[in-house]
């Protein structure tokens, strides 16, 4: 009897120990795909990931962080200025953002910091996690893999029933659009220039033709009078008569 109260003690002693790590797990919130370190020395653990996953462009999303003491305590008296991460992407950093507390007395769970994040390229990320810790200073990068965290997938992959155009594809189009759009004010700016252009040349042009067409009259008056007294003086009739004949005056042929 005393055997079998023995053995029902340790059987609930492990059932107790088992929830205990079952309720440890839920404490960071199911952070399987995070990557879990010990940092400072060993005096910390950090665990790192986004806090969404799977995580997919354009959804607002955050940098998650839950940081637990070498008793496996939560940290939960760390300052915004304590810990702060800047996440890289193929080579471009964001801002330095804080990881503020997303806990409370009656939510959150003790020791999660995050930093409010939308990403917008798939792909792997860095968190570049700096600071300290109760004046143990961090220095951590952490980077998505199949090991760590998750990579950020394209939300065009769960769009139904239509996939509209990715994000980047929008981009691209509008930096094209752009750059096809950048030059059209200095084209109109020289166009309106030739057409003032034109249009000068063209009042030059009518002038001309104007002033052309006078002179042609007048030389072509002068020569039709000069070629009458010429053929009058070769009839043998008197200039005065030739020019009165010319210019059609009553008698001129008596």
């Amino acid at each position: 009897m005393h055997r079998t109260h023995i053995r029902t003690r340790h059987l609930r002693l492990l059932l107790a120990a088992a929830g205990g790590a079952a309720v440890a797990l839920a404490a960071v919130g199911g952070v399987s795909a995070h990557e879990h370190r010990t940092v400072a020395q060993g005096a910390y653990t950090m665990t790192v990931g986004w806090s969404g996953e799977p995580t997919y462009t354009g959804g607002r999303n955050a940098v998650q962080l839950f940081v637990r003491d070498a008793q496996d305590k939560p940290v939960t008296d760390l300052g915004p200025d304590s810990l702060k991460v800047q996440v890289v992407y193929q080579g471009q950093a964001s801002d330095v953002l804080a990881l503020e507390p997303a806990f409370g007395a009656t939510f959150g769970t003790p020791g999660e910091y995050d930093a409010a994040l939308q990403p917008t390229r798939p792909g792997d990320y860095t968190f570049h996690v700096t600071g300290a810790i109760h004046g143990t200073a961090v220095d951590e990068s952490f980077t998505s893999s199949p090991k760590t965290f998750n990579a950020v997938k394209d939300d065009t992959s769960i769009e139904f029933p239509v996939k509209d155009p990715g994000r980047g594809d929008l981009s691209t189009a509008v930096q094209r659009l752009g750059d096809r759009v950048a030059p059209l004010p200095a084209r109109i700016t020289a166009a309106q220039s030739s057409a003032q252009g034109a249009a000068d040349a063209g009042n030059r042009a009518t002038v001309l033709a104007i002033i052309a067409l006078v002179l042609a009259l007048l030389v072509s008056g002068g020569l039709g009078m000069l070629l009458r007294v010429r053929g009058a003086a070769a009839a043998g009739v008197p200039a005065a008569t030739a020019r009165s004949a010319g210019s059609g005056a009553p008698g001129a042929r008596g």
